[in-house]
């Protein structure tokens, strides 16, 4: 593993667990070279033969990277560390490949990142469902914002808390 300061390839495992959920290895390194400290994520490579339905109907291969890159998106500059993030894209996975077999629309995978992120952070969370929800005018950008407000009342969110 190449150390992410440095480059250097030479590492030791300091603390090796498994996920939560099991689907993951957590490794904590240190790297002999310059000796900082960072974490690896081995994921457990499954057949991966669940397609994903896009909004037009066309039909493309499940993409993990695809959910995290819109998190991280929608978490910019926001108070959520980056294992939270992780989190949410390890529970959305686990969900979506226990419900769905084959196919899976993409609206089900976005409705069920948006429901992970409104828990975390409201502010990340109408940015997701702005591209998501594709909004048609301000009035609907609102309409989503009232609703946040109205639940965060009774819920407030995690703040980029691990859960």
């Amino acid at each position: 593993m190449r150390c992410p300061y440095c480059g250097i390839d030479r590492d030791k495992v300091i603390d090796s667990r498994s996920t939560e959920e099991g689907r993951a290895i957590r490794r904590r390194r240190s790297c002999l070279n310059c000796n900082k400290r960072f974490t690896t994520y081995e994921h457990i490579e499954t057949p991966n033969k669940l397609v994903v339905i896009k909004k037009d109907g066309s039909r493309v291969p499940y993409d993990r990277q695809k959910i995290l890159a819109g998190l991280e998106k929608a978490c910019y500059k926001r108070p959520v560390s980056s294992e939270a993030i992780l989190k949410v894209v390890e529970e959305v996975e686990e969900e979506i490949f226990r419900r769905f077999d084959r196919e899976v629309d993409a609206l089900e995978i976005g409705n069920t990142v948006a429901n992970r992120l409104k828990h975390l952070d409201h502010v990340a969370y109408v940015r997701f469902a702005s591209v998501y929800k594709q909004f048609r005018d301000l009035e609907d950008l609102l309409d989503e914002v009232r609703d946040v407000l109205e639940t965060s009342q009774d819920n407030p969110p995690n703040q980029g808390r691990l859960f």
